[in-house]
């Protein structure tokens, strides 16, 4: 049996003046899942977002978010999410603490249920000998947990995150994504939005590439590299020789391209086990030394160029979505 849709979105449009910055977005993301939103700078990822957590309105599709129309029930949606904004949830004059009671009491907690709420996080998220600090003097990993913890004060069954590791060391964000497992394994729905592909590689269950407001692939991650093309193979010379190209093709399936040096070489391949070996031993054999070989599995740095023309560094944020928006969700 098909699970729940949690977030569903059908032809979402939206327009500023003359620019469109959604044009018929359609979306699904069943319960439990995370789907994982990419896309270049100005592709309209931000707007979808907007219009999700009932910060915009659509002008034409419609979507239902935890089951509730994002436009004619936008209060029941925001009382059955949380948002979670690159440095924009937390308010750094204000400890811990403080933090997750605001949230709680803008949330409609009680002052009593709030500062309890705000203990029981703190301590779920390591946080509990820091929650008396003001924010300045936390770290960044510290930060983004703490940012996490107000997107769950009332626990609620869909959550969006923007950008949850930017700017950590690799054990903090680890440890992130450790969390955010545990989100999903307890049956909380995400959608995240992340300039980290290898991210999303990791935690997406579904991804979606919009570029010009559209969205223009849509799958698994192996599905995505699957469109893609196969691998790629990549062999250095000791020195240039014009017979390893010719030598190579069998092994390949596609042309041999040679660097402007003559040393290194690159070709489409099937990849398969023992296929360095054999290039190694192909190319001994017509007494050419190698330096080094290697197989590139496809990566979904490559979908995401194939696919925009955009390198990943274009990826952009949520970046208008500021605390004033968060606050306004928690109302």
């Amino acid at each position: 049996m098909a699970a729940e849709s949690m977030i569903h979105a059908e032809g979402l449009t939206k327009r500023y003046g003359d620019t469109v910055a959604l044009d018929g977005v359609d979306l699904n993301v069943p319960a439990g899942s995370i789907l994982g939103m990419l896309g270049p700078n100005g592709a309209g990822k931000t707007t979808a977002v907007r219009i999700l957590t009932t910060l915009a309105l659509p002008n034409e599709g419609h979507a239902r978010v935890a089951g509730y129309d994002v436009v004619n029930q936008a209060a029941l949606v925001r009382r059955n999410i949380g948002v979670t904004a690159q440095d924009a949830t937390v308010d750094e004059l204000l400890t811990g603490r403080q933090n997750l009671i605001m949230i709680g009491r803008l949330s409609g907690l009680s002052r009593v249920d709030a500062k309890r709420r705000a203990d029981e996080l703190l301590e779920e998220f390591e946080l509990a000998d820091a929650g008396g600090r003001v924010l300045k003097g936390y770290s960044g990993g510290m930060r983004r947990r703490l940012d996490l913890a107000a997107g769950l004060v009332t626990r609620p069954p869909v959550l969006f995150l923007d950008e949850p590791t930017t700017g950590l060391d690799p054990t903090s964000r680890v440890r992130m994504w450790d969390i955010i497992r545990q989100l999903v394994a307890s049956g909380v729905t995400l959608l995240l939005t992340t300039q980290y592909l290898d991210e999303a590689d990791e935690l997406a269950d579904q991804i979606v590439v919009v570029d010009h407001g559209r969205v223009i692939a849509d799958g698994t991650p192996a599905d995505l590299k699957t469109k893609v093309g196969g691998a790629r193979l990549e062999v250095t010379l000791n020195e240039p020789n014009d017979e390893a190209a010719i030598a190579l093709r069998p092994l390949t399936d596609g042309d041999v391209h040679v660097s402007h040096d003559g040393r290194r070489l690159r070709a489409p391949v099937r990849s398969g086990a023992g296929l360095a070996a054999s290039v190694v031993r192909t190319l001994d054999q017509a007494g050419i030394t190698v330096d080094d070989v290697e197989v590139h599995q496809p990566s979904l740095d490559d979908v995401f160029f194939a696919l925009t023309g955009h390198p990943t560094s274009d990826a952009d944020v949520l970046d208008d979505i500021s605390l004033d928006d968060v606050k306004e969700v928690a109302r």
